[in-house]
Parts: structure tokens; C-alpha cells; sequence
């Protein structure tokens, strides 16, 4: 105990000698060494880097090129040792960042060689791996030389995270799917040979989640391209709501009238959205009311120099534009032949080590995924009997499956609903626990939400801007904050929910058609001069049902 405190003296001395010689601006060799001393022993003390580097920097001006070359040099050395205390010392590694970008002549096959160790000895080394994605793009290593790196990596240890993650970045830059930069996705060729790598990992373990995880990535969608996917115009609110295919923000929008750019005010669906796929606008009054007249509006994302044009006939009340989920490939990319082929072998081969391991999770939920890529309404049934036996076998992650499997039955629905043709979305007795994709549901006249575990209409419910009725009855529902300013609604159903203030209707006063309300079997209904109340907030409502 003596010799511990007697270290502790000697340490918290040289301490308070570095704080008071920076607090003096002095930077000299012996600050140096005191710093050395103590970060040779706790190397993750961060204001003793910051000290350091400021020493350096000004060592570097008193120096020539020769001298400060060999102080670097020493300084890596010395950091070698740190690393040796804590090879996950964020201030070590952080420091060997700095000081190899202003060596002099850095010897980068050096620093490559030393990661090359240190990964050896733990793969997992988050702090290293960052250290070398800066050493190959320094010194412009080749992407193949990289890839290979992986290869060995993965081949030594299918369990290497990090390898599979890496290899993710990498293989789109070799084997991009698309000339078009930026490289996103891969080529349908490589991407056939990654599927029999990742199998044969999933295979050697089929616990070890690393694979399942990269094989998710194999499967997924590449990024939808930047566009203005539906403009809408109508001629009764003379207004313009635009959806776009990321969330937005309005300084980049112009719209132009009949050939005349407009001075309008665009505004979020939602007061809670600075940056939303969906915009709206109101037109100058009368410039469009007039049934008898034709018009043609274009609407100019300037940011990205794009724009979509819509046509409003004469004797038609409204019109729109747009691209649906179906041809944007949303939800469901078109397969080749080939792909198709072998993602079938695929699924075959997944399905048989589900028979040897039946509580695999991720076997499981790469069934799932397979499924959704091959045919999404197809294999609609057995896709939901998985995700019952997913939260029976992963019950603390039920939660997760449950807003998964509800992202997947509204896709469904949406594809389903395109196919028909029509403005209802019916999606009642699924269990839902979770909505989205509302931007795609602009258009939507009728939404029919009832029999499933929903507990709020959320903020993104505002983009149904085309909305006429809602049927949301035996849901948990104690939210209606997305139930805001819709100026087409006009029946609310909203039975065997759990509304229990005037407050949590208050929203609904935002809408200036409703005429129906149904809240019967809501504890809101048991408050004191409900009807009255409701009267007030709600003048609108002719036919309330209590």
C-alpha cells in the first residue's frame, strides 16, 4: 500500500507540474518527458495529449525539417509502448493520426504493418480499424490490395465483424452496380459470388451473427435516387402538396404557373418537420377555381435540378403526377434470371439448416429477407408464420419484429393497392404496431386502420394530404397528433381506443370538413359535459357518437 501511494505522490507531482507549465505556456523538452512519464502509464488522459501535440507543434517551428522528422519518428515509438498498456486507447491512437499526418516522410507500409499486428491480436479493434482506413486512404493503397486484406481475415476468423463490415465499403467501389457515382450497391456478377462466401460462413456457425449481418447488407435495396416523386394539385383548396423521396427542407423550390414563376409560402405537413417528404402550397385565390380553365404546373427542385410537371384539365377538380412504389422499385427491385435463380438456391439452402437449427434467429429472419426479395406478396403467409416463431424464440427483441413485420404488411398493402388502382388503403386485423411509408399514401382518399395495436397517429399522418375518411376503430390509440391540418377529412372513426382527454382530440380541430366522429368505447366519453365540450372544440361535427 506504501509503494502504491507513494506512485500515486510521484504521479500527481508530475501532473501538477504539466498543468502549471502549459498554464505558463512553456514548451520545452522537459514537458515533454513529463508528459511521457505520465501517459507511459495512463495513456488515455486526454488534456496530456492535447499538451503534447501543442509542444510538438511548437518544436516543429524551432526545428528543421531533419530534427523534426527524428522527434516524430520517436514520438511514434513512444506511442508503440502506449499502445502496448491499452491497444484500445482512443488518445493513442487518435495522437498516431495526428503525428503521421505531419511527419515529414511518413513510412506508411510501417504503420499498415503495425495494424496488421494489432489486429492480429484482436480483430475487434474498433480503434485500430479506424486508424487504418486513414493510413490506406493517406497513402492511396489499392481497394483489390484492401479486399484481399479482408479475405484473409475472414478466411482465419468468419466471426471478424469488422472484416465484413469493411468489405462492404470496399466491394462497391471495385464492383460498383452503376457507372453513375457515387457508388452504392454492387454488380449483379460479384454479388452472386458474395452470397457463396457468406453462406459457407453461416453454415461453418450458424449462431455467430457477423455473416447473417453481412448477408442482410447483400440483400438490401440501394439508395432511391433524389427526385420529386408525385406533385398533386387541387383546384377546390387551390393548393399544391409535393412528395419527394427524401425528407426535404422548402428553400430549393420554385413553382411555376402557366409559364409564370409564383410567390408562394410552402409549408410542412407538420409544425414537428423542418425537413419533410412532403411540402404544401397555397395558390394566389383564384388563380386556378376557375373549372372551365386549363392549367400546367411545374414544380423545380433546384437543388438537385430536377423538376415535375402536372397538368390540370378542364372540368377536373384535381390532378397529379407521380411515380409509384411499384415503378420506383421501393420495396421489391426487378431480378434478372439469373439472380432470381440463385437466390431460389439460396432460400433452399437456408430453409434446410433451418431444419437442423429451427430457434436460429437469424436463419430465420434471412428467410424473411430472402422472401421479401423474391416475391414480398407471394410469400406473404409464410413470411408472418416466421415472424411468429421469431418472437417466440427472441422474445426480448418481439417488439422490433413486430414494427418489422408491420413495415413489411404496409409495403405489401401499398403494392397491393397500386395493382388495383385505387385511393383506399385498407390494412385492418394485422397486428399492426407501427406505421410508415405514409409519404407514399398522398394520394389515399380512405385509410382503414382498424383491429391492430396501434397507439398514435403520429405526426407523418399529416402527409395524407388527400384524406376523406379514417377507420382506426379497436386500436390502442391515445394520440391523434397526426391528425392535423387535413383539409379533406371528413369522417373520424375511432372506436374501442384509448382517448381519455378533450386535449388528445384537440388536433382534430384543425380539420375544417369533419363532420363525423365516432368515439364510442373511449374513456374520453365518461368525462363530465363531454358533449357540450366536444361542441365547442369541434363546431364542425355534425354527427358525434358518443
Amino acid at each position: 500500500r506504501k509503494e502504491r501511494e507513494k506512485k500515486l505522490k510521484v504521479y500527481v507531482a508530475a501532473r501538477d507540474a504539466c498543468f502549471s507549465k502549459r498554464k505558463d505556456g512553456v514548451f520545452d523538452d522537459e514537458a515533454l518527458q513529463l508528459t511521457q512519464q505520465l501517459l507511459s502509464a495512463n495513456p488515455d488522459f486526454a488534456t496530456l495529449w492535447n499538451y503534447r501535440r501543442e509542444i510538438l507543434t511548437h518544436l516543429e517551428t524551432v526545428k528543421d525539417e531533419d530534427e523534426a522528422q527524428k522527434i516524430y519518428e520517436a514520438e511514434l515509438s513512444f506511442l508503440e509502448s502506449c499502445l502496448k498498456v491499452n491497444p484500445k486507447s482512443y488518445g493513442s491512437w487518435h495522437h498516431r493520426g495526428w503525428v503521421s499526418a505531419r511527419l515529414p516522410r511518413p513510412d506508411w507500409a510501417r504503420e499498415l504493418r503495425l495494424c496488421d499486428r494489432c489486429l492480429s491480436l484482436d480483430d475487434r479493434n474498433f480503434h485500430c480499424w479506424d486508424y487504418r482506413r486513414m493510413v490506406v486512404k493517406m497513402s492511396s493503397v489499392p481497394v483489390k490490395q484492401e479486399l484481399e486484406f479482408t479475405d484473409r481475415l475472414i478466411g482465419s476468423n468468419f466471426s471478424n465483424y469488422s472484416s465484413w463490415h469493411y468489405r462492404s465499403t470496399l466491394l462497391p467501389l471495385l464492383h460498383p452496380g452503376s457507372p453513375e457515382p457515387p457508388p452504392s450497391r454492387l454488380c449483379e456478377e460479384q454479388l452472386l459470388k458474395e452470397y457463396e462466401l457468406v453462406q459457407n460462413a453461416f453454415f461453418t456457425d450458424p449462431n455467430d451473427q457477423s455473416a447473417w449481418f453481412y448477408y442482410r447488407w447483400l440483400l438490401g435495396r440501394a439508395e432511391r435516387e433524389e427526385m420529386i416523386s408525385c406533385a398533386y394539385v387541387s383546384r377546390e383548396q387551390e393548393r399544391v402538396a409535393v412528395a419527394f423521396s427524401r425528407p426535404v427542407n422548402s428553400g430549393s423550390l420554385l413553382l411555376v404557373l402557366d409559364g409564370q414563376p409564383q410567390r408562394v409560402e410552402w409549408r410542412s405537413v407538420h409544425p414537428h418537420f423542418k425537413h419533410s417528404p412532403v411540402w404544401i402550397c397555397d395558390l394566389p385565390p383564384g388563380t386556378i377555381s376557375d373549372i372551365a380553365n386549363e392549367h400546367n404546373l411545374t414544380v423545380h427542385w433546384t437543388e438537385k435540378h430536377t423538376h415535375r410537371d402536372c397538368a390540370l384539365y378542364t372540368g377536373r377538380s384535381e390532378s397529379w403526377c407521380r411515380d409509384t412504389a411499384t415503378d420506383l422499385e421501393l420495396f421489391r427491385s426487378e431480378l434478372s434470371v439469373e439472380k432470381t435463380s440463385v437466390l431460389q438456391s439460396e432460400l433452399q439452402s437456408v430453409n434446410q439448416l433451418q431444419e437442423l437449427e429451427p430457434l436460429n434467429k437469424w436463419c430465420l429472419l434471412t428467410i424473411i429477407l430472402l422472401m421479401r426479395a423474391l416475391d414480398p406478396l407471394g410469400y406473404e403467409k409464410e413470411t408472418l408464420a416466421h415472424f411468429q416463431t421469431l418472437k417466440e424464440v427472441d422474445s426480448m427483441r418481439s417488439a422490433y419484429y413486430s414494427d418489422l413485420c408491420s413495415k413489411f404488411m404496409i409495403e405489401n398493402t401499398i403494392l397491393k393497392m397500386e395493382y388495383a388502382e385505387v385511393r383506399v388503403f385498407s390494412i385492418s386485423d394485422r397486428n399492426l404496431t407501427t406505421l410508415c411509408h405514409l409519404d407514399q399514401l398522398l394520394l389515399v382518399t380512405h385509410i382503414n386502420l382498424s383491429s391492430n395495436q396501434l397507439r398514435r397517429l403520429p405526426p407523418q399522418f399529416a402527409m395524407l394530404q388527400c384524406l376523406e375518411v379514417v377507420e382506426a376503430d379497436n386500436n390502442s390509440i391515445e394520440n391523434l397528433e397526426g391528425v392535423y391540418h387535413l383539409p379533406k377529412l371528413e369522417e373520424v372513426s375511432l372506436k374501442n381506443n384509448k382517448i381519455s382527454t378533450l386535449a388528445d382530440l384537440q388536433p382534430l380541430a384543425s380539420c375544417p370538413k369533419l363532420r363525423r366522429l365516432d368515439l364510442r368505447g373511449n374513456p374520453v366519453t365518461q368525462t363530465a359535459n363531454v358533449e357540450s365540450e366536444l361542441a365547442e372544440l369541434l363546431p364542425s361535427v355534425a354527427d358525434l357518437l358518443l
